[in-house]
């Protein structure tokens, strides 16, 4: 593609004269903003891979895959053996949640109180996985179970003794009151999703209908897959049964979470782009100058016989080989980074005495990464095309040169 005096003319460009240092102070600038720029965008693009990823694994942990509502109509009492004849490896399980207040104490904090089938457990393998303290097993009609967070903000432990009081009103000679009843912890989880932890209290199924004042026909069935991805197909395919539920997906109650998250991975895409852009500027303007400044040696290639398409791709290969060396550059010290990117929260942390990204803010506990080979590679691919049209554009400038005029001007 370049012959052996296109190369040795590029890298005799690439390393300029001592007269020449604000040439090299350029080509400098030039390297040093596409490297920056590179190894930024991979580390924000692992960060966010990493963030979406580790928050779709949680939410599909958490929650149910396929949720069938009661709307006008009551769910039958037989719906969920039809569910198992007509569906397989699918588990169905009841529950019920609202809203509700733990107070143990001095203290009191608003949580959202599930109730789950205590039979069915192994449903809920990856709260199961997740226990501090206890065990899920020993949910009973008089225990609850509570995320780690919500023990440490109320100070408590397995054991302890507290207080439900749930949204639902009971009717006193005094007037109404909230229903509450009281309960002993039996187990404490830690699922590393901070919102989680903080505001989930789960109860047995017949609890936590007995606390909203609601019977069984006012549950949930709630759908878990082998496969989650799977789970859009199958609440169509419920839906067609009986039109008379509300039917939905983990996907249908997140859709907005994820779009924005979308949303905001493109834009900083776009926004660290324009650092590689900016850099790419410094390479028209070093090659500029560099051909001012080579007018005579053009002149001088151009009368031994050398044509100008030659000269200009050796000028072309000098910007891009800084290009592409920065690109590559860039990658590698975005992969090092993106891998060791918790122990550098850590380390920043430690040393300004500030947290970095607060679990309670951004739900996580640690900051994750996920490098993605294919969007390395569209960003290798995206520098490398600023790179080449940076570097073609300075060279046009030869064509208009005269070289008569140039060897009479020196």
């Amino acid at each position: 593609m370049f012959t052996k005096a296109e190369r040795l003319i590029s890298l005799r460009n690439l390393k300029p004269k001592k007269k020449e240092g604000f040439l090299k102070v350029i080509s400098i600038f030039s390297f040093l903003g596409i490297t920056l720029g590179v190894a930024i965008l991979i580390i924000v693009m692992s960060v966010m891979n990493g963030f979406k990823n580790d928050l779709t694994k949680k939410i599909l942990g958490l929650n149910p895959h396929v949720v069938i509502q009661p709307n006008s109509f009551k769910i039958e009492n037989d719906f969920e053996d039809k569910l198992n004849e007509k569906f397989e490896n699918i588990r169905v399980t009841k529950a019920f949640s609202g809203e509700g207040i733990v107070v143990n104490q001095k203290n009191a904090k608003g949580v959202i109180i599930k109730g789950i089938d205590s039979n069915k457990v192994q449903n809920l393998d990856f709260l199961k996985k997740n226990m501090s303290k206890g065990s899920l097993k020993e949910l009973n009609k008089n225990t609850a179970l509570i995320g780690v967070e919500l023990a440490f903000n109320l100070n408590l432990d397995v054991g302890d003794k507290i207080n439900l009081m749930s949204s639902t009103f009971i009717s006193t000679p005094f007037g109404g009151f909230p229903k509450q009843e009281t309960f002993y912890i039996s187990g404490i989880f830690r699922t590393g999703f901070y919102e989680f932890d903080q505001n989930f209290v789960f109860l047995d199924l017949s609890n936590a209908l007995s606390i909203f004042d609601k019977n069984y026909n006012d549950q949930n069935l709630e759908i878990y897959l082998d496969d989650p991805m799977k789970a859009d197909s199958y609440k169509d395919k419920i839906q067609k049964i009986n039109h008379n539920y509300f039917v939905y997906s983990w996907s249908d109650i997140n859709k907005s979470f994820f779009s924005a998250l979308k949303v905001e991975r493109n834009v900083m895409f776009v926004i660290l782009t324009l650092i590689i852009i900016v850099a790419a500027f410094n390479i028209i303007s070093g090659l500029t100058i560099l051909i001012k400044n080579k007018t005579k040696e053009i002149a001088i290639l151009k009368t031994l016989g050398l044509s100008e398409k030659s000269i200009k791709k050796a000028f072309f290969l000098t910007g891009f080989t800084i290009g592409v060396s920065a690109t590559i550059t860039g990658i590698i010290l975005g992969i090092i980074f993106s891998l060791n990117i918790e122990k550098i929260r850590e380390l920043l942390s430690t040393l300004f005495n500030f947290e970095l990204f607060p679990s309670d803010v951004y739900f996580l506990e640690q900051l994750p990464s996920e490098i993605n080979s294919y969007s390395i590679f569209i960003i290798f691919l995206f520098s490398c095309l600023i790179s080449a049209i940076a570097s073609f554009l300075p060279t046009n400038s030869i064509s208009k040169m005269k070289t008569f005029r140039a060897l009479k001007y020196d």
